[in-house]
């Protein structure tokens, strides 16, 4: 039985995406601190978005029924919740994750740092597989096989990439690209508290891609299925989350470890980040969907 806690924050995003729907477009803010989010930009400024008609007053926000095109044209009827949230997320980022991060690079070697990136990217194998085969990528998932193969046996539970060095390389694949795939518009853009940013289906995609991790299912379940067993047990609903939980923070810390410099690049050389980060965010996601 999958647990209430679950199902509740599925459903609770999602009505939070529909009921901020009618928020209208206003500036965006400029605040200062770091992104998740990894654009390469110049200091030259982002230009402004193309007008988009409005939907009618009368009738309620279809979530798919707007996007933006191949180019990556932006679609942000929510940008008034979003810059808030964008402007919270970056307070966070510079005033505890930024100094943790530091701390974190004081201590471990870049080597060691890699390595933890590479072991939590080999944990994601079955999305990446199953995406491949959801899309008709059958080399690609013949590669992820074999990249999962070599990686967690020669290389250490994945802590080498030893199947890159083979060129034993693919497109990542994930369920928002699935979708992408079968023709779901990409919906208006959304950013999260502590997240990455989104778009409707890519937000339906990540929790998708949830589901499709064994690892949620087998060894730390916070999917529960009748008669399917798991390394801990379900009623220690404790011990798996606390153990999801630091995992995630872990991988959070190492990677904002791994591009301090990248980000205080961007940070400075960045006049209008909330647009900057936008913008890149949905050009690299429809170069995904074209892949």
């Amino acid at each position: 039985m999958m647990p209430f806690r679950l199902l509740a924050f599925c459903l609770l995003g999602i009505a939070a995406m529909l009921a901020t729907g009618c928020a209208g477009k206003t500036g965006t803010v400029q605040p200062s601190g770091l992104s998740d989010a990894r654009p390469v930009t110049n200091q030259t400024p982002v230009p402004a978005p193309s007008v988009r008609p409005e939907t009618p007053a009368d009738e309620p926000l279809d979530p798919f029924a707007e996007a933006y095109g191949d180019a990556g044209d932006e679609y942000d009827p929510w940008e008034p919740v979003n810059t808030n949230i964008f402007a919270f997320n970056l307070k966070v980022d510079r005033y505890v994750l930024k100094p943790v991060a530091k701390g974190y690079d004081f201590i471990l070697p870049d080597v060691v740092q890699v390595g933890v990136s590479n072991i939590f990217y080999n944990l994601r194998f079955a999305p990446r597989f199953l995406n491949n085969v959801f899309q008709g990528k059958l080399k690609g998932a013949g590669i992820e096989v074999g990249r999962f193969l070599i990686n967690s046996t020669v290389g250490l539970a994945g802590f080498f990439d030893l199947a890159t060095k083979v060129n034993l390389v693919t497109p990542e694949e994930d369920f928002g690209q699935t979708l992408g795939f079968y023709g779901v518009k990409p919906g208006p853009y959304l950013v999260l508290p502590l997240l990455q940013p989104f778009t409707v289906r890519d937000f339906v995609g990540y929790v998708g891609d949830v589901f499709l991790n064994p690892i949620n299912w087998l060894v730390l379940p916070i999917i529960e299925v009748d008669d399917v067993p798991s390394v801990i047990e379900h009623k220690n609903r404790m011990t798996t989350s606390i153990i999801q939980l630091g995992a995630r923070v872990g991988e959070i810390v190492n990677e904002r470890s791994r591009n301090l410099q990248k980000y205080q690049g961007v940070e400075e050389a960045t006049l209008d980040l909330y647009t900057a980060v936008r913008n890149a965010y949905l050009q690299k996601r429809a170069q995904a969907i074209r892949e």
